[in-house]
């Protein structure tokens, strides 16, 4: 079968270096796609949300499945625009329709429905420029800290935690009224603060069955400790240590099932990774927010440990039958961690040279922000690369990624030196 995966990142790479794997995959392309997967798949050149241009390469090369990396696509639409062409709606599209995306595209609407359908959540009001006031007045009966949230996409980087109430008004001002994430921050949630420890849990569906994949936790701030600006996230561990038997069955029973059984009675039309972002507050599972994707760099340490064939999996999701197929898992740990840009999460340089992959052992470098250049790997975003290692525990896996960061270089090259250090 052909398959195109959509995106550029780490995420796509570790798409790409697993369904190649699969019998059924025989031809594969990445749009973008990056220096990794240009050694492993076909790049081309074009943009994920450009859908006119991806139907004329689905046609042109008679691609039969679409694999979505991003989030910015789905919410856009683009499992509908399939759905909507007679020349394509054949075509698999792995990722949920519009109206399931709005799950990530809206803070609110995810909001509404995790109280809709009683699933453990943080309280919570929604405001608009128009009642900026009555935001002042509900973090006045919030106690520190203080968490607001843009509504819309803001590529990671809309949520601000503040321990200062008259600075949470002045950034809740500066979203609604002076537009700090532009048409994302048009509406703001607050919410309550949870306390506790954070975790992903994944699940893919096929609209009507579901299967959990390993739980991960990432880490989101740029500096050890989790101190610093919030970025995409710099490094991950799966499985997550303090995740039991009993914690992940109470993660099922409360919010894997309320969830899955949500999208049946709301309607929403679902095919694909359902991402849960957690908190462990005591010995109970909250829900922060959904992701209607995998998350990176977790995708990096979720899908290695994946032994089952990816592309058998994702067919099984087209034809809603994922409850035909049995998940089976690595026993060993994953983890990875993340090479980034100098400057990153701020300003950065891109087109610094990368050194030393080829010398890299018993790890796998996924490549992110990373493209080749007149025959050289150089750097091409903020986050560049993925350093992904197994072990018998993480604390192995992870001195293993440290190892053979060691043999590589760019310059200004930064990294987390400290992941799974909580745990």
């Amino acid at each position: 079968m052909t398959i195109l995966i959509l995106g550029s990142g780490g995420r796509e790479h570790t798409f790409a270096w697993k369904m190649v794997q699969s019998p059924l995959c025989d031809k594969l392309f990445v749009a973008p796609g990056n220096s990794g997967t240009a050694e492993i798949a076909t790049n081309i050149n074009i943009k994920v949300t450009d859908f006119d241009a991806i139907k004329t390469l689905v046609l042109e090369h008679n691609i039969e499945m679409v694999v979505v990396g991003p989030e910015d696509p789905l919410v856009q639409g683009i499992h509908d625009f399939f759905l909507n062409d007679t020349q394509l709606k054949h075509v698999a599209v792995i990722g949920p329709q519009k109206a399931a995306a709005e799950l990530e595209g809206s803070k609110e609407f995810a909001k509404e429905f995790l109280f809709r359908h009683h699933i453990p959540t943080a309280a919570y009001q929604s405001f608009s420029v128009d009642n900026v006031e009555e935001g002042y007045r509900f973090l006045e009966t919030l106690k520190a800290p203080y968490v607001l949230k843009a509504d819309g996409l803001a590529a990671g980087k809309g949520v601000l935690i503040l321990n200062d109430l008259d600075e949470a008004k002045t950034e809740l001002k500066s979203m609604l009224v002076d537009a700090k994430f532009g048409d994302a921050s048009s509406k703001v949630v607050i919410e309550e603060f949870l306390d506790g420890i954070e975790l992903s849990c994944f699940v893919l569906t096929d609209g009507k069955n579901y299967k959990i994949l390993p739980t991960a936790k990432d880490y989101k701030r740029i500096g050890e400790g989790d101190t610093g600006l919030n970025t995409g996230g710099m490094g991950a561990v799966s499985p997550v240590p303090f995740a039991t038997e009993e914690f992940l069955n109470k993660i099922e029973e409360r919010i894997v099932k309320p969830t899955i059984n949500g999208l049946i009675k709301d309607n929403l039309p679902y095919k694909g990774f359902v991402f849960i972002g957690l908190i462990k507050v005591g010995d109970d599972p909250k829900v922060i927010e959904y992701n209607v994707r995998m998350g990176d760099p977790e995708t990096e340490v979720v899908l290695p440990r994946l032994k089952t064939d990816l592309v058998e999996i994702f067919k099984a999701i087209s034809e809603e039958r994922l409850n035909e197929i049995d998940i089976e898992i690595d026993d060993r740990a994953a983890t990875t961690v993340m090479l980034v840009s100098g400057g990153y999460p701020e300003a950065y340089e891109k087109g610094k040279e990368i050194t030393g992959l080829d010398q890299v052992e018993g790890s796998i470098p996924f490549h992110a922000g990373a493209l080749l250049k007149e025959g050289k790997v150089v750097t091409s975003g903020g986050r560049v690369m993925a350093i992904t290692s197994y072990g018998n525990t993480y604390q192995e896996a992870i001195k293993k990624s440290y190892q053979n960061i060691e043999k590589l270089h760019f310059d200004k090259m930064n990294y987390r030196k400290d992941i799974g250090f909580d745990l």
